[in-house]
């Protein structure tokens, strides 16, 4: 909890102003008992009218005074637990947005998103709670038994016992519960994502008849979810019904000692019993407050995990304005996080400023990840890249990737018009540049046929359009930044070879390197030279004509594709 106390601490003077009110608020709580004492022996048995009149004219004023004090500390504590909220988001989101690629998709997106909401609302949630009746509760017990001291010590006795019995019992539930309440946040995270995994891939289950097979995985997972729910909520539950019971019995001696001691005032028997109810509404409240306590000081562990990652080190100061497009990798091995075997081993190679260069490999074999490593997206364990014979480290990060054009094998399309998403990494392009950029893709006869054309409204992930279309729309993206560099993982896979071959044509007007990821020979040949990685090393680099000569697994993948084709 260390880390959401932090940022308190630039609201002290809401958090100072809140305890005045809160002890405005107490000081009601605990002076109404005594003045009814005081109505009841010195007013109503006295015979006094007077009094009784002064003495409800002063409770009801000081009534209207407390319910003021509390009805501004609402909302000084909801205040607080928003603004704290909020800026919990934003520095997450800012930690995701510059926190190593790897280090974030070593979380996945359902738990992120859990972390992101479930996770920070539980702390809004526990702020409002504490700052509303946290801080009040422990005032109000010793308070409230040191004025039912003050109205009768003998009997008063009966709550010195009985409270820090009650104290200790509600200790140990709140050790139980931070540990259970862990778990909990977890298996949050675990039905997030199967629901996240079925929302997304709906179309496929019901391809392949698995809605039954799906709704008994989401309901086992729900089931666990329930099940730590009941074991995290055994202990707190019980704890309410535990404090009211021992309190009765606690109220039930006062009487009987009260009534035996015949000098005991009928005044003093009802302010100390409303003390003890008084008492027992706030170790209720503490009660209550360690459930929420317990899955807040799970959730800060969650988060402290987001806002704890390091960030790279300050980009170099090496602008990169006139990028000529050439790449460079020297002895890069790469290992994913808290992986053991490289996935790229001791990798060199040159790419030339201008050049055409195909990678061909089987699934696996590193070739998405070595694009990774081009744009700095990944930091080789060893080795370095470099981009025009300058390390990327050493460049600045910005200035370097505005110059890049990346299409990635899963194709993400954001909600909003074509025009935004084919415009989304230079907003301010014109309509000119936008039609050439979607012609050159060979996406803009698909556009000019919608009635909306470029102001058509995509969904969810462009979920309106089809595979080969996203594609295009995600290429139309990349060349409108006339990039110096582009990158194309597997993303003309959903092309016929006519479109595809006419893509390529385009892509030579552009004059930029271009390095294509590709599982068509026929794409590849088009290259100027092709690399053929196996298990995350280089084992041929040349033109079609010298891996012919020097690369059986290259000759392997032209005889099938060959053959393939003899017998479509």
């Amino acid at each position: 909890m260390k880390t959401v106390f932090s940022y308190l601490k630039p609201y002290w003077l809401i958090i100072v102003t809140s305890l005045v009110f809160i002890m405005m608020e107490l000081s009601v709580e605990l002076v109404q008992p005594f003045l009814l004492q005081k109505l009841i022996d010195d007013g109503i048995a006295a015979g006094n009218n007077e009094l009784v009149i002064e003495l409800c004219l002063g409770m009801v004023a000081i009534a209207i005074v407390g319910f003021g004090a509390g009805i501004i500390n609402i909302f000084f504590a909801d205040h607080l637990g928003q603004s704290v909220g909020k800026e919990l988001r934003d520095q997450m989101y800012e930690k995701v947005q510059q926190a190593e690629l790897q280090d974030i998709q070593r979380f996945g997106t359902s738990t992120l998103l859990t972390r992101l909401t479930n996770d920070v609302n539980q702390i809004q949630l526990t702020l409002v709670m504490f700052f509303r009746f946290m801080i009040r509760a422990p005032f109000l017990i010793i308070g409230g038994t040191v004025m039912a001291f003050v109205v009768n010590a003998r009997i008063a006795l009966i709550l010195l016992i009985v409270i820090p019995i009650l104290l200790i019992f509600l200790r140990f539930i709140m050790k139980r519960s931070i540990r259970y309440f862990g778990t909990v946040q977890r298996s949050v995270d675990k039905v997030n994502h199967v629901m996240r995994e079925n929302l997304v891939g709906l179309r496929l289950i019901r391809i392949f008849v698995r809605e039954q097979h799906e709704q008994k995985r989401f309901e086992q997972t729900s089931n666990k979810l329930r099940q730590n729910m009941l074991k995290a909520f055994r202990y707190t539950e019980l704890s309410v019904p535990l404090l009211t019971l021992v309190m009765n019995i606690a109220i039930l001696a006062i009487l009987y000692i009260g009534g035996m001691q015949q000098q005991t005032n009928v005044g003093d028997i009802v302010a100390i019993i409303n003390y003890a109810t008084r008492i027992t509404g706030a170790l209720s409240v503490v009660g209550m407050l360690i459930t929420f306590y317990a899955r807040a000081k799970a959730s800060s562990t969650r988060i402290a995990d987001i806002l704890e990652l390091e960030t790279p080190e300050d980009d170099g100061d090496t602008t990169s304005d006139t990028f000529r497009g050439k790449i460079d990798l020297e002895q890069v091995t790469y290992r994913y996080p808290n992986g053991t075997v490289p996935v790229i081993e001791d990798f060199t190679m040159e790419i030339n400023s201008g050049e055409r260069v195909a990678i061909l490999g089987e699934t696996g074999s590193g070739k998405s990840t070595l694009l990774h490593l081009m744009i700095g997206l990944y930091e080789p364990d060893k080795g370095q890249v470099l981009a025009d014979d300058t390390p990327l480290q050493n460049l600045d990060s910005k200035s370097f990737r505005r110059q890049v054009g990346f299409v990635s094998q899963d194709v993400q399309l954001f909600s909003g018009t074509i025009r935004e998403n084919v415009a989304w990494g230079v907003p301010d392009a014109s309509e000119e540049a936008i039609v050439r950029a979607a012609k050159d893709a060979q996406i803009y006869d698909t556009i000019s046929k919608l009635p909306d054309k470029l102001d058509t409204r995509l969904g969810q992930n462009g979920i309106n359009l089809s595979g080969g279309q996203k594609q295009r729309l995600t290429i139309a993206r990349a060349l409108l930044l006339k990039p110096s560099l582009l990158l194309l993982d597997d993303s003309t896979s959903a092309l016929d070879l006519q479109t595809e071959r006419k893509l390529l044509e385009a892509l030579k007007r552009y004059e930029c390197t271009t390095v294509l990821v590709t599982q068509k020979l026929s794409t590849a040949m088009q290259c100027d030279r092709i690399l053929i990685v196996e298990e995350g090393k280089r084992t041929s680099y040349g033109t079609a004509d010298e891996l012919l000569e020097q690369s059986e697994l290259f000759r392997a993948i032209q005889a099938s594709q060959a053959q393939r084709e003899a017998t479509s």
